[in-house]
């Protein structure tokens, strides 16, 4: 704990773009020492991406570390931050979405993954007045998880955890909230229903499309990417998914879910760079299928 403790006091107190570069240092750090990982990546890059060639795949797997260094050194500094400051490197693209939404007065689950600087996004969405839950997964190292969370909910976020985000979803919508869900991990059943993902099966949780039939709620995509001929940051909010109601409560989740899910593959082929493909994604298997990995 000492150790993160005092790289995130480090980062947080040099000069914000001296901070990005030692963070894409240690990106490059760990690009190196972590073979395993960059296997995984290099294999997921094969089976989304099998037309381009190698060299291509890698050079999106070493951007990708960078990005998740700039992220360290970013969220590092934004317990400092304050609307003004961070406004000069990160902007909205399409809030008009979000508020729209958020009118309707029936919740709003903003669909995103580990895309971009998905730790900004939500804390960038507060500091600009507009505090939203956040279901997380809870880390291994309770005062670690405490020290991170302390910096997500600085400005009114509050974080749901994801061993019991149902209920907790249900709740915030029917409050008329908004939450945000990484929905771009790998699933088991029954949580998990197999959608098409980068042209392969990936089991998908299905619960952000059961929530949203049954109580109404709005689901849009949002996520903050770094534009790079801009050096800026912005936190995209896409138009409102129209949910398709079957009839079928499990054929209904399948199609919305699927439908998600296209929705997030299309922005990470805009960003390929941006995209956790460490994660393996296509880990579990429909019945009779052999490891992809």
């Amino acid at each position: 704990f000492r150790s993160v403790w005092l790289l995130v006091k480090l980062l947080g107190l040099l000069p914000r773009r001296l901070a990005r570069n030692v963070g894409a240092a240690i990106g490059w750090l760990a690009y190196t020492a972590t073979p395993r990982l960059r296997r995984v990546g290099l294999r997921n890059l094969a089976l989304a991406f099998p037309e381009s060639a190698e060299a291509e795949r890698e050079m999106i797997l070493r951007g990708m570390y960078r990005q998740l260094g700039w992220q360290l050194a970013e969220f590092c500094h934004t317990p400092s931050y304050t609307l003004e400051r961070a406004s000069k490197f990160i902007r909205y693209e399409g809030l008009e979405h979000y508020l729209a939404a958020k009118q309707r007065g029936q919740g709003v689950l903003v669909l995103t993954g580990h895309l971009g600087a998905w730790e900004m996004s939500s804390f960038y969405h507060s500091l600009a007045g507009y505090p939203m839950g956040m279901v997380i997964r809870r880390l291994d190292n309770p005062r670690v998880n405490r020290l991170v969370n302390d910096i997500r909910t600085q400005h009114g976020n509050r974080v749901l955890p994801k061993d019991d985000f149902a209920r907790g979803l249900i709740a915030a919508m029917r409050a008329g909230e908004t939450v945000g869900v990484l929905m771009d991990t790998n699933m088991t059943p029954p949580q998990g229903v197999f959608v098409d993902f980068f042209g392969h099966a990936a089991c998908t949780a299905s619960g952000v499309a059961r929530v949203a039939l049954r109580t109404g709620a709005a689901v849009l995509p949002g996520f903050l990417v770094w534009e790079a001929a801009e050096k800026k940051y912005v936190l995209h909010f896409l138009p409102e998914l129209k949910l398709v109601d079957t009839g079928d409560t499990e054929r209904a989740a399948t199609t919305n879910t699927q439908m998600f899910t296209t929705a997030l593959e299309n922005v990470i082929r805009q960003y390929p760079e941006q995209w956790l493909w460490v994660h393996r994604r296509w880990k579990t298997r429909p019945p009779g299928e052999p490891s992809l990995y």
